[in-house]
């Protein structure tokens, strides 16, 4: 019998062949080494967690790694508040509860702590769901669970030195809409313990087949091993219905898709440009936005950092603190100069923008890639630095997004789909990549810079930062190169 626990449970909503994969054969699963990135979540997590225990002042703690036989002796001791306390079902279903409450009808109340700003019922995070799970785990252990609260971050609350606990959290009560769904999702957890338990499925395709890329799980090329390099998946923004009548029609590759079959011009184009093996290309309209830009260009790039709960004065849950920022200026001439700031505190740093405005002033074309992220950015700041309100502003005002015309006018099918700067950099200037970057992504820099700022005794401080320093400029410089060629 195997165990399934409330994070299975979501894998197996999302793809239940990769769960079994995991379940039966682990070392073909190869979940790989914990990212930065996700350590970090898991720390929040129990961050908020701990700020979640503030609320019951009579609490308990059950250590999480305890097992539920210490549980079931401290659940007879009758406290009023447990703390992470374990139960498993005799088929195998296991679940840690965050707060157990018990009440005077000796019911209980239980409560799941979530480090987002809100309940979430989507396809990738559904809390209720998650609930239900603990509930009935709980339920089949024989705890009466009467109420069913989710205790998250209070997404208006702003740091203003140190943080109650109250404020900074909200407890909603889900119960009547747990009860909505519970039969079902039972029905789901059964299927779960049952599909994990298998002796064997059919591992030459898995469910994610009919899904579009960005709910492929993480086993899906080992299931799907006949998808070829450039296929249908890579469609830009292509609907789910329009993915199964194309996998309905036997399409496989790009070059498959019938002439007459119904797409949006973007993938189109993108059907034109494999079968001709080269780029579609919308001169004109190029050339004009190009020769609407005012110079000088300003090629900048941010980078930033945020936290569940957080560290910064003036910043609320999950907000973004600007550290970072990478500029490189190109006259009409031709000239190229340089300016980088990278912060060395936790803090709002107003000497980023100050160095900013010097280096460039009030003049000229901002130039950056997904520019909606930058100007929020800039948005972020102002309350911040009133006293840069007015470069901020024409920051904003003065912003060309160099991504655009990767959605619109130049679709080479080596982009996959995307129009993201590493997806489209290598294929159109083959001779710059970030491959030989210890950073690489911008999740990557955030949590590295994380450590640099938090962690004052590291002996690789100056190495971390000539990291962080180098993939920052890399991503401005990235642009500088890609308007060239575009030229």
């Amino acid at each position: 019998m195997k165990v399934l626990s409330k994070t299975d449970f979501i894998h197996y909503l999302r793809c239940p062949d990769s769960l079994w994969l995991e379940k039966n054969k682990p070392d073909i699963f190869n979940k790989g080494v914990l990212s930065l990135f996700l350590s970090k979540l898991i720390q929040e997590g129990y961050e908020v967690e701990d700020y979640a225990k503030k609320l019951f002042p009579n609490g308990v703690e059950v250590s999480r790694n305890s097992g539920v036989d210490i549980t079931r002796a401290m659940i007879k001791e009758n406290h009023e508040v447990l703390f992470q306390p374990s139960f498993k079902t005799q088929t195998g279903a296991f679940a840690i509860a965050d707060v157990l409450q018990k009440v005077d009808d000796n019911s209980y109340h239980l409560f799941e702590v979530k480090s987002s700003t809100s309940v979430k019922a989507d396809k990738i995070h559904n809390h209720l769901k998650d609930v239900c799970f603990q509930k009935f785990v709980l339920s089949e252990c024989g705890i009466n669970i009467s109420a069913s609260h989710i205790i998250h971050l209070d997404k208006d609350f702003i740091k203003n030195g140190d943080i109650d606990h109250n404020e900074l959290l909200t407890i909603v009560d889900v119960t009547e809409d747990v009860d909505g769904i519970y039969s079902s999702v039972v029905n789901e957890i059964n299927s779960a313990l049952n599909y994990i338990d298998k002796a064997t499925i059919d591992e030459e395709q898995c469910s994610c087949i009919q899904k579009t890329r960005s709910n492929h799980c993480d086993s899906f090329n080992y299931f799907n091993k006949a998808i070829p390099e450039y296929s249908i998946y890579q469609l830009r923004i292509i609907r789910e219905k329009k993915l199964n009548e194309l996998i309905y029609l036997g399409c496989q590759e790009l070059t498959d898709v019938p002439s007459d079959f119904e797409l949006n011009d973007y993938q189109q184009s993108q059907i034109i440009s494999i079968t001709n093996d080269k780029p579609v290309i919308h001169s004109s309209e190029i050339k004009d936005q190009l020769d609407n830009l005012k110079y000088p260009l300003h090629f900048f790039d941010y980078e930033t950092y945020s936290s569940a709960v957080p560290k910064v004065d003036g910043i609320g849950p999950h907000g973004k603190l600007t550290f970072q920022v990478s500029i490189h200026t190109l006259t009409k001439e031709g000239s190229l100069t340089h300016y980088e700031y990278l912060a060395d505190k936790m803090d709002i740093s107003a000497d980023l923008v100050k160095g900013m405005k010097e280096f460039t002033g009030l003049t000229g074309t901002f130039i950056s890639w997904h520019a909606s992220f930058e100007i929020g950015r800039n948005h972020d700041m102002i309350p911040l630095m009133p006293e840069h309100r007015d470069y901020l502003s024409y920051i904003n005002a003065n912003m060309y997004d160099l991504e655009v015309i990767f959605k619109k006018n130049y679709i080479d099918y080596r982009c996959k789909g995307s129009s993201s700067l590493k997806k489209v950099l290598p294929v159109i200037c083959p001779g710059f990549s970030y491959d030989n970057e210890e950073i690489q992504d911008g999740t990557t820099a955030m949590e590295t810079w994380g450590i640099l700022v938090t962690n004052k005794e590291s002996k690789f401080k100056d190495q971390i930062r000539k990291n962080l320093l180098s993939y920052c400029e890399l991503d401005s410089k990235a642009m500088v190169e890609i308007h060239k060629e575009l030229s």
